[in-house]
């Protein structure tokens, strides 16, 4: 069984199809056929050109269909077959992918999803509203009452910044415990079910002990940068923790993947129930239309059930309208540095975000 991947390669005209069947090797077996004498491989494993189309400005997007033995049941083994050494090549971007059967059933996809957090919210129609608990820096305690005054404010969701993990200044146990008391006290202000999302760092026996931590501290949600975590670790945590809700932060999600397909496709394959990204007209140069594919492929339901989509990067409140209208209901809008901004009036403005949301009346889906 093969499945197809489409690469996005610059390129002449007469250099294209040698680029093609070059990357069609380097992504299957990585040496010269005719070293190979085993026929099975040669017919087997050694991927296929299955078409190349000229997309213009010297681009073309190349399909070749890579053999699906060679993935296994490993999230990780699929992103190094997909673009392992052909990421090397700085005029090759991975454009979009289909997602083996097998690997689809090995991973599962979102265990929650949308409705799963909107079940836990009591949030059975509106948009979610969230921020983001910064600067790095802060002590734990400092942290908790952040935490406390956006709960106050009424958010769905407080997460930590992706930036902090475990440092000296704030080490994870003591934040988690102090956030986690600081949303419990604001969340008897409002009656509403805010949720905290600690951001868990290191390699696997950590990310473990964090999860086993925040869910002993009666927490329901997670965060993981699955290019940071890698995507095995974070497939295998999916499935240690199937009651927490997973997001998933793009960190180093930079690279010569399309946002679409990585973000959209490849963290929801590994178990995230919210990805966040860069919203256009942010602090980050995403285009509308990569934007709202992205969102799409999230809310897809293959492998899964849909994932959250979380536009972030430098959205402000007064874009909340604007944006909500873009991306439609099935969304979380974080707005983060631009809450911070109002320093001691922090939860009257929370509060002012949430109204808007849940007032918003929509134009769009």
């Amino acid at each position: 069984m093969r499945f197809a991947v489409t690469y996005h390669i610059r390129s002449d005209a007469a250099s294209i199809e040698a680029r093609a069947q070059g990357i069609a090797v380097e992504q299957s077996v990585e040496m010269p056929l005719g070293g190979i004498q085993d026929s099975a491989v040669l017919v087997d494993i050694v991927g296929q050109v299955d078409g190349i189309a000229d997309i213009g400005n010297d681009l073309f997007a190349v399909r070749i269909m890579l053999a699906g033995a060679t993935i296994g049941e490993d999230a990780g083994q699929f992103l190094n077959m997909l673009f392992g050494n052909t990421s090397l090549h700085e005029d090759v971007l991975l454009h979009d992918a289909e997602i083996p059967g097998t690997l689809r059933l090995a991973c599962g996809g979102p265990r929650h999803g949308i409705a799963g957090l909107r079940q836990r919210l009591g949030v059975p129609h509106r948009a979610f509203t969230g921020s983001a608990l910064k600067p790095q820096g802060l002590s734990p305690d400092q942290l908790g009452g952040l935490a406390e005054q956006f709960a106050s404010g009424g958010l769905d969701f407080v997460k930590d910044d992706h930036g902090l993990a475990d440092q000296s200044y704030s080490r994870f146990a003591s934040r988690v415990r102090s956030c986690a008391a600081g949303i419990s006290r604001g969340t008897k202000i409002t009656g509403h079910p805010t949720r905290y999302i600690p951001s868990l760092t290191g390699n696997l026996d950590q990310l473990r002990t964090q999860a086993a931590l925040a869910r002993n501290e009666g927490l329901d949600c997670v965060m993981v940068a699955p290019m940071i975590s890698g995507f095995s670790n974070v497939q295998a945590l999916v499935a240690d923790f199937p009651d927490m809700a997973f997001f998933a932060h793009p960190s180093m999600g930079g690279l010569r993947i399309s946002p679409g397909l990585l973000i959209g496709k490849l963290f929801r394959l590994i178990g995230c129930d919210a990805v966040v990204f860069p919203s256009h007209g942010g602090r980050f140069g995403y285009s509308p239309a990569m934007c709202l594919a992205l969102a799409e492929n999230a809310r897809g339901n293959d492998p899964g059930c849909p994932a959250l989509p979380v536009p972030a990067g430098g959205m402000t409140i007064d874009r909340t309208a604007e944006i909500l209208d873009f991306y439609g209901p099935d969304t979380m809008l974080l707005i983060g540095g631009n809450l911070l901004l109002a320093r001691e009036r922090i939860a009257g403005e929370a509060a002012a975000f949430a109204r808007a949301v849940a007032d918003h009346t929509f134009t769009r889906g």
